[in-house]
């Protein structure tokens, strides 16, 4: 049963052009990072932060930047041309946190705004906060 809906599927589901997506993400993808390092370079330059503070320093940068580019709704135009090019990089966070809040503005701020924020990014959170937590028990408990 499961090999005749494996292959049912297989035959039905819509081919993908894999070069003519993965091409755009790549490019997408590495110029976001891109402008990332250049932020890096720059800050580098401009003050006086060390390694640490220049490393925030560029993340909340680039998260306006993605946040920004959501509220004007260009990120979603990339999204569509890029894929995963866009949803990968820090901005691609910032979109998943901003666009729902956006979307549900009509709701009021307590309704809409803060109780969907999170409906994209939070169970990633959640993921990547419970995952930490077992890393490092481990890691005490074996180390």
């Amino acid at each position: 049963m499961n090999e005749e809906y494996l292959a049912y599927v297989h035959e039905n589901a819509p081919k993908t052009k894999q070069l003519k997506t993965l091409i755009p993400a790549f490019l997408v993808g590495g110029a976001i990072c891109s402008i990332g390092q250049l932020v890096s370079d720059l800050l580098k330059m401009w003050t006086s932060l060390d390694k640490e503070g220049i490393g925030a320093a560029t993340s909340v940068i680039l998260i306006f930047l993605g946040s920004l580019f959501t509220g004007l709704g260009l990120y979603d135009r990339l999204g569509r041309i890029a894929g995963g090019g866009s949803i990968v990089p820090i901005t691609g966070f910032a979109n998943s946190i901003v666009s729902p809040a956006m979307e549900f503005n009509q709701e009021g701020v307590i309704f809409g705004i803060s109780a969907k924020m999170f409906v994209i990014a939070g169970p990633i959170i959640v993921l990547g906060v419970s995952a930490s937590v077992v890393v490092g028990l481990i890691y005490m408990i074996f180390l």
